[in-house]
């Protein structure tokens, strides 16, 4: 029986990590967009404090 393994292998973890990296240096990735993200996520997880007016704007 075979049994299958989810997730991302080592090959694929180094791949994104080196895509990552690539994106800083040439600044596709830029502090800015980071913070955005972050305001984002933070909105998405805390919706129900942002329908209580509370501000998740980060800086």
């Amino acid at each position: 029986m075979a049994y299958y393994r989810r997730g991302i292998s080592l090959i694929g973890l180094i791949y994104i990590l080196v895509g990552l990296y690539v994106a800083w240096v040439y600044d596709y990735i830029t502090p800015a967009l980071l913070k955005d993200i972050a305001e984002a996520l933070l909105a998405v997880l805390l919706w129900f404090l942002v329908l209580l007016g509370v501000d998740l704007h980060l800086g």
